[in-house]
């Protein structure tokens, strides 16, 4: 069964634990690509240095009109209310926004994927309401039909062939790629630990927002 809105738009650490389990379903070139999520990260902008949405100094009111206006174009679609998602990012004074990272501030369930270090794409599926900068980092797949080794986050877009093009997509309305239930874990089967890779976040790389399912062999760091 195909995952609806309501289980985006819930708070994100409960998505993101709840999101273990759930299968990834990419329609590509008339056959289906089909993973199993069994290791994600958890970002809560703007307070989360480690998030995209995080930004040290305050953002002028004059910059974000300027991208909030010149991208509508792109999510206009994806927005139940303009005048409620413009205030709520207007007067979020720690948020920073973006051309990248606005897709990041759509109501869940659509994609936020950019490019890291030039060379590969990262899946991240926003949560919660529109106008809030959270997301959560798919990390890790269990191949279940015509994948090889999506172990990580690089390879999770390379073989369920994800490029820019999905940025803002919405998984929920898609018919290329849409997540479906799959199997519940028990709390005792999810492992929560610190996230990798973000150093520059200071006391915030070592919360630990990333979880995964134990003794999967598919994570990709235990």
């Amino acid at each position: 069964m195909r995952l609806r809105r309501e289980f985006f738009e819930r708070r994100t650490l409960t998505v993101a634990r709840e999101m273990l389990g759930k299968l990834v379903v990419r329609k590509y070139n008339n056959q289906l690509l089909v993973g199993k999520i069994v290791e994600v990260e958890a970002y809560i902008g703007p307070k989360d240095k480690a998030s995209h949405a995080y930004s040290p100094k305050v953002q002028s009111l004059a910059t974000k009109l300027k991208i909030l206006n010149q991208n509508w174009p792109r999510i206009k679609d994806y927005i139940n209310n303009r005048e409620l998602f413009f205030r709520r990012i207007i007067n979020c004074s720690l948020c920073k926004v973006t051309s990248r990272n606005l897709a990041e501030y759509l109501r869940g369930g659509h994609i936020y994927i950019y490019l890291i270090y030039g060379s590969y794409y990262q899946l991240n599926i926003t949560s919660f309401k529109e106008g809030y900068p959270e997301c959560i980092l798919i990390r890790s797949l269990e191949p279940i039909v015509n994948l090889e080794n999506p172990r990580g986050p690089g390879r999770v877009c390379k073989e369920l062939r994800l490029e820019s093009n999905f940025w803002g997509y919405d998984l929920v309305r898609g018919k290329e790629i849409w997540l479906e239930k799959g199997t519940d874990y028990s709390p005792k089967e999810i492992i929560s630990k610190p996230r990798i890779g973000i150093d520059y976040a200071g006391e915030w790389a070592a919360i630990p927002w990333r979880f995964y399912v134990k003794n999967n062999s598919w994570v990709s760091k235990k």
